[in-house]
């Protein structure tokens, strides 16, 4: 299949994508071995590729979200090197929907459809480490029946590795930053090791992992208050993202992170046309944060107010699944999954003792989310009619997702257990889902893909517990259903010598996650219960693509033209609860973005070797309606705004230059307008703790392969040390060593 964009830059750069031998026809035969997910299974989506090879040589990459940086209206909210709330905003969606989007590794969902945010329902890139990738597709759009509703931003699938004679690797890395903001400066460091062995002998293949990251983080976050303390020095005049002024008082969540990863894949072959697959990942994190005070006495000594806090994390999550497939490639084939990812251990420990008695010891709270986690069984069917020019395929889904977040009073935050319970949300989701795809050649340079995914969701064993005082509040919350159908159609067109067009449209359920619908809002010091019986986003995404193949593999273009309306968008605002006005999510009547996205890649330009590739996105991101909203400023209105963490515009460039086997030297550079975080736009001050900056960043890379052994690469990320806010703090010049063996 030959999709509206089969590959990016960096995946063309390696060779990995070859243009249709009949340029003018679209090819009827389903791709096998190492093309996209999206050619191997026929999706009819626009697709952006990079592989193990290009990474290797072009990316400076720490974990495998790195590996997409690059990719066309892509990003992910890292923070620093071993942030575990990494969400990916996608052209229409922001940093903090993480449930507009999927994250696939081998078919194991990484998504925390557990919650849409950018906090616990961040990916799970850590469960992958990055030396075990082949290759990252991402899919944009809900056009593929195959994929639930919470694809309408875009598709990640990774695929790793398996040998086919025994190998071993073992890599280093070693990160620097110096870091410098409101008069405090320090130097973060990190360190991580990768060792990697495997096999294949006659039916039987394995592959297995061991990741070691120690890192140290920037301030994340920073305490600010209305005034300065009296009889204090120290504290920092600035401005709040709205204009008003304030002051820092200090730096917070200073993080150490200790993070381990091992992670187990192995596959046999029962016959030539039967292979099961079983994987095991475990991943475990130790984490420490600590705040920075800039407040000083009379006499010199280190003041420290309330809202000082250090936290203790510690987390251990597992992921399995088991697979059996056919792969005749006849007439039939069919694929049998089932997949968990759960957290047996996830503790945050937080002070609540005054500083700094609280450093040591004393109250604290214990926030408990073991047992958080979901799992997924899929049925998948392909059907090849001999003598048709059709490929139908179909399935079947159900998935279930837990959260569970009791929040307890402890007497010593350190090493204390649990007490009184402070606060829990709870819940539970549950989706079955049947669908059916149908590719059909209607002549040899015309396909049309036809499909509907139809969709039973509840949510059920909702509860919230909150405190005021001695008075505990608990609500059970009543059990919600919603189902529907989604229908998706695609129509391409090869229309001259190396031009295709594209034009598709679906609709998608994305159902609330347990998180929206049981989140406790704190007003006025007490915890409410928000809405649980909020209603599905139902969205409807339409794309025009046109590409261009050019002549002797030498690139391509592409062009993008796209349009998404969101009804009942659930994003956070203000609104009435209870007795007050607080933030929560809430539906929103109507959203609508539209845009073009212009993507190109041009190999061996200007000489043998260089490569310039890149992307320019424009979104019209606006509310329409939203009857829930209540300004808090005067006169501020939501409709007609721009929808929250959608940038006007993005952009990418990655000129890369191989003069022969051994050298590569790249330089890429990253820009995003600023974004609003509040439907009425009245965040008006960006360079700012909790502000959003637009951005431009230069990142750069040299790889040096010593022998066939042996390679080494320098780096930096942020070159001209750009200091910028995403909310919060981002990383500044940070310098980027590594060493690898390969046998």
């Amino acid at each position: 299949m030959l999709c509206a964009w089969s590959g990016s830059a960096l995946a063309q750069q390696t060779g990995s994508e070859t243009a249709s031998s009949e340029p003018t026809a679209l090819p009827t035969v389903e791709v096998h071995g190492s093309g996209s997910v999206a050619e191997r299974k026929q999706l009819p989506q626009t697709t952006a590729s990079v592989t193990a090879d290009a990474a290797a040589d072009s990316i400076n990459v720490t974990d495998s979200s790195d590996a997409l940086k690059y990719l066309p209206s892509l990003s992910v909210r890292k923070r620093y090197i071993g942030d575990t709330q990494s969400p990916l905003a996608t052209r229409t969606t922001g940093v903090n929907a993480s449930a507009r989007s999927l994250i696939y590794a081998d078919g194991i969902l990484l998504s925390a459809l557990v919650n849409n945010n950018n906090g616990n329902g961040s990916p799970r890139w850590f469960m992958v480490a990055p030396e075990e990738i082949e290759r990252i597709d991402v899919m944009y759009g809900p056009f593929a029946a195959e994929y639930p509703g919470n694809s309408y931003g875009a598709v990640t699938e990774i695929t790793t590795r398996m040998p086919q004679q025994f190998e071993a690797s073992i890599k280093a890395q070693y990160a620097q930053q110096d870091f410098s903001h409101y008069g405090a400066s320090g130097t973060y460091r990190a360190q991580e090791y990768n060792v990697g062995l495997g096999n294949r002998s006659g039916a039987l293949a394995w592959r297995f992992s061991v990741n070691h990251l120690d890192s140290y983080s920037q301030p994340v976050t920073y305490i600010t208050a209305a005034s300065a303390p009296a009889g204090t020095t120290g504290a920092v005049p600035t401005q709040d993202r709205t204009g008003k002024n304030l002051y820092v008082l200090g730096a917070g969540n200073l993080t150490h992170t200790v993070q381990d990863t091992a992670r187990l894949k192995v596959s046999y072959d029962f016959t030539p046309a039967l292979t099961a697959t079983y994987t095991l990942g475990f991943w475990q994190n130790q984490a420490h944060a600590n705040p920075q005070s800039f407040l000083n006495n009379a006499s010199g000594a280190t003041v420290y107010t309330s809202s000082f806090a250090s936290n203790d994390v510690d987390q251990q999550q597992w992921m399995q699944s088991l697979e059996l497939r056919s792969k005749t490639g006849g007439q039939w084939d069919w694929q049998v999954a089932a997949s968990t990812l759960s957290a047996s251990r996830d503790l945050t420990r937080t002070s609540t003792t005054a500083f700094p008695a609280g450093q040591s010891g004393g109250a604290g709270t214990i926030a408990d989310a073991s047992g958080t986690g979901w799992s997924t069984v899929d049925a998948k069917g392909i059907w090849r009619p001999a003598g048709s020019a059709q490929v139908v395929s179909f399935g079947a889904h159900v998935d279930r997702y837990t959260l569970a977040t009791p929040t307890w009073n402890t007497s010593n935050w350190i090493s204390g257990g649990n007490g009184t319970l402070a606060s829990d949300s709870r819940g539970k989701t549950e989706t079955s889902a049947l669908w059916a795809q149908d590719v059909w050649h209607l002549a040899p340079a015309l396909k049309a893909t036809l499909g509907a995914r139809y969709e039973w969701w509840r949510a059920f064993d909702g509860r919230n517990v909150s405190t005021s005082g001695t008075t505990v509040f608990a609500v059970n919350q009543p059990q919600v259903s919603h189902n529907g159908l989604s229908p998706k159609a695609s129509l391409a067109w090869a229309f001259a010598d190396d031009w295709m067009a594209t034009l598709s449209s679906g609709r998608a359920l994305r159902f609330p996650t347990v998180g929206e619908l049981y989140q406790n809002v704190l007003l006025n010091g007490v915890y409410l219960q928000a809405n649980p019986n909020l209603k599905p986003e139902k969205v409807w995404s339409t794309e025009l693509a046109i590409e261009k193949q050019l002549p002797q593999g030498r690139g391509k273009w592409r062009v993008s033209l796209f349009e998404e309306r969101v009804s009942d968008a659930l994003i956070s605002q203000t609104s009435t609860i209870g007795s007050g006005v607080a933030s929560f999510t809430q539906n929103v009547d109507r959203t609508r973005q539209r845009g073009i996205e212009a993507a190109f890649e041009r190999n061996d330009l200007f000489m043998r070797g260089f490569s310039l590739n890149g992307s320019v996105t424009w979104v019209d991101a606006r509310i329409l309606d939203n009857s829930s909203y209540v300004a808090t400023t005067a006169g501020a209105t939501s409709v007609g705004k721009r929808t929250p963490y959608v940038p006007e515009w993005r952009a990418t460039l990655v000129a890369s230059y191989k003069p022969d086997d051994r050298w590569t030297y790249t330089l890429a550079g990253r820009y995003s307008g600023r974004v609003y975080a509040t439907v009425d736009n009245t965040d008006i001050n960006t360079h700012t703790y909790q502000g959003f900056d637009g951005y431009t960043v230069f990142d750069a890379r040299v790889r040096y392969r010593i022998d066939r052994h042996w390679s080494a690469a320098l780096g930096v990320d942020n070159l001209t040390n750009r200091d910028y806010f995403l909310f919060h703090p981002f990383p500044q010049r940070t310098v980027l060593a590594e060493l690898k063996y390969d046998f």
